[in-house]
């Protein structure tokens, strides 16, 4: 009997930051040792060092789509176009659920500075919020995938 995937809610409980919860529950990603996927994704949480610009949920779903439906041949028109149509794809929805992508207006603060990440630690938008767009992730990577 083998173990469940753990799902990307799981992994960021667990205490992953957003990228490397969703990148690291995709099926794609079982191709890859879990340490490498963990040190790629590691940069891209809270919007990208802490930057607050594209979600790191939203960038740790492009890598896995990356690793399925990404190009590897500069030339390849075709391969390069279908790989983006994902992607926006996946964009879309995600803004759909959430009306964004980007990290600090999804939060609705600021966590590129001591006091926004503060204000946000002591409203616990990490928690909630950030739990559910990486739940969200997860989900719209899966349907995409499937």
């Amino acid at each position: 009997m083998t173990t469940p995937s753990p799902t990307a809610n799981d992994l960021f409980e667990e205490g992953f930051n957003c990228s490397q919860s969703v990148l690291c529950s995709s099926p794609a990603a079982i191709a890859v040792p879990r340490t490498v996927l963990l040190r790629l994704a590691a940069p891209f949480g809270g919007g990208m060092g802490r930057m607050g610009e594209v979600c790191g949920a939203v960038a740790g779903a492009l890598m896995a789509i990356g690793l399925t439906a990404g190009f590897s041949t500069p030339a390849d028109e075709e391969a390069k176009l279908a790989t983006y149509q994902i992607v926006r794809d996946f964009a879309n929805r995600f803004r759909e659920r959430n009306g964004s992508i980007i990290c600090h207006e999804l939060l609705g603060v600021r966590i590129d500075n001591p006091e926004g990440l503060q204000t946000a630690r002591e409203q616990g938008l990490i928690e909630s919020r950030c739990a559910k767009y990486v739940r969200d992730a997860g989900e719209i990577l899966a349907d995409l995938q499937s």
